[in-house]
């Protein structure tokens, strides 16, 4: 496959996961500002969303002060943040329309209609009337793009380089989210008991990456911390744990390699296999944060080495 064509399938890809990361992250923090809270804590809430996407400081040089009002604006519509959701939608579709013809009809059709019907949302003010039904759209047009790559694409290095985006991206969101929130949990709020506290954040924070069911299944008891960052890093069965996101990786690298990846393909097997063998008690006696923290700056030389083994150079 050529390059430019690869590069165009795993950014469409990456771009898609973004929107839909951006969405839940937008969700969980709508749902955590509206507990009994100072406006400080609350601001504080915003600022730590903005910090997972590292835009605090394009947030401050463009609004100034801080409000609900704008960031969701800032993140969702703002065509000169990057990461909004109309950007990565806009992303999205142009990486597609390049490789219109590599694409099934179904799936373009799909992006298509994701972008335009996402302008016309914003334009009828959807998201200003419910914030949070917006996200689910979002997130849904997301989980009906990949339906249809799986429904409908040969499973040849297209769908291979599509999924490898995929989870590439959703891998570094998980570890953003809960690093930021892991420590936010200790934050006292005023009004409210700490037991409870604690359960709406927890709950909030599995629901913004669709876990809340699935740690009910898995643990069958009461909401921890600790147990919260076993699920999203270790188990190989959460489908947006790091470790799940780390397997999808590995798979669709083994099938793409070529004669210049073999040292990309160890150091993913590595970071793959740091997290296959660790066990949660080791990661908090060593620290969550600089274990996250680790981690993302090896995914994104993880990234940086795939750009140049496969994909187009950035010059």
């Amino acid at each position: 496959m050529l390059s430019r064509t690869a590069d165009h399938l795993f950014w469409m890809a990456r771009y898609t996961e973004r929107a839909e990361n951006t969405a839940r992250m937008l969700d969980v923090n709508i749902q955590t500002s509206m507990l009994p809270q100072s406006a400080q804590d609350a601001e504080q809430g915003w600022r730590a969303m903005l910090g997972i996407s590292e835009l605090q400081e394009a947030f401050d040089h463009q609004y100034g002060l801080l409000n609900k009002r704008d960031v969701l604006d800032f993140m969702v519509r703002d065509p000169m943040n990057p990461s909004s959701i109309a950007a990565c939608l806009n992303e999205a579709r142009e990486n597609a329309r390049a490789v219109r013809g590599t694409l099934t009809t179904e799936v373009w059709e799909t992006q298509n209609a994701t972008w335009l019907s996402m302008q016309d949302k914003l334009a009828r003010g959807k998201l200003e009337k419910d914030p949070s039904q917006f996200f689910e759209w979002v997130k849904f047009r997301s989980h009906l793009s990949r339906g249809v790559i799986v429904g409908t694409m040969l499973r040849d290095e297209a769908v291979n380089f599509l999924r490898l985006g995929t989870f590439l991206e959703r891998a570094d969101n998980t570890a953003r989210i809960l690093d930021v929130k892991f420590h936010g949990s200790k934050d006292a709020v005023a009004g409210i008991d700490p037991m409870q506290r604690d359960f709406y954040y927890w709950a909030a924070l599995l629901r913004s990456v669709s876990g809340f069911e699935i740690y009910r299944k898995v643990y069958r008891d009461v909401i921890t911390p600790e147990r919260v960052a076993e699920l999203l890093m270790l188990r190989p069965d959460m489908p947006r744990s790091l470790l799940a996101c780390m397997d999808e990786v590995i798979a669709s690298l083994t099938e793409i390699r070529n004669d210049a990846s073999l040292d990309t393909e160890k150091f993913a097997g590595k970071l793959h296999a740091d997290l296959k063998f660790a066990n949660i008690e080791d990661i908090l006696q060593t620290g969550l944060h600089a274990t996250l923290t680790t981690f993302l700056e090896r995914i994104f030389e993880l990234g940086n080495r795939i750009s140049r083994d496969f994909l187009v150079p950035t010059v």
